[in-house]
């Protein structure tokens, strides 16, 4: 058998499920780096390192070292904080410390300061803003849903209806 004849091998298929951090990984990993993180573990397991109540009020925001080598009293954590917690972390900042250490099982934070920009909990959820349809949208959609005999079902196709309508009115088709 000649090498021309052979087929070429079949490609690994990739028709798994995967979760986000995983098809993310590639994207995040630049952007946590240029913060100073060497992995993504300080972000994604924040909440199992810090103690109560800065798990839930604080987010790391950057790993600076010492300039020169990287010395045994560890990096600088900056954290972003929700205002009126600015103190307290402050105080606390060798226990948060203490905690992140634990968890890593090394001197990997020698201190801990705050970040100036604050953190916003939940700053990115978008409120979604309820559009009321027009008057042509809501004859045209009850018209095409009134042969449904559910109750249920036929408001909930109004609803899809109406949200479809408003969605194609703001894309301008």
């Amino acid at each position: 058998m000649s090498q021309a004849s052979k087929s070429p091998p079949e490609p690994k298929r990739r028709n798994r499920a995967v979760t986000v951090a995983d098809a993310l990984s590639g994207a995040l990993d630049p952007m946590l780096k240029k913060r100073g993180f060497a992995s993504r573990d300080i972000m994604t397991h924040w909440a199992a390192m810090a103690p109560r109540p800065y798990d839930s009020v604080a987010i790391p925001d950057k790993l600076t070292w010492p300039r020169g080598e990287r010395s045994a009293e560890g990096a600088t954590l900056y954290l972003r904080c929700v205002p009126g917690h600015a103190m307290a972390i402050s105080h606390e900042g060798p226990a948060i410390a203490a905690a992140v250490n634990r968890y890593f099982g090394y001197v990997l934070v020698g201190q801990i300061r705050l970040s100036i920009e604050p953190f916003i909990p939940h700053s990115g959820d978008k409120g979604q803003k309820q559009r009321q349809p027009s008057q042509s949208t809501i004859a045209k959609v009850g018209a095409s849903v009134e042969g449904v005999e559910d109750e249920g079902l036929r408001e909930a196709l109004r609803a899809l209806g109406h949200a479809l309508s408003s969605r194609s009115e703001n894309n301008g088709g």
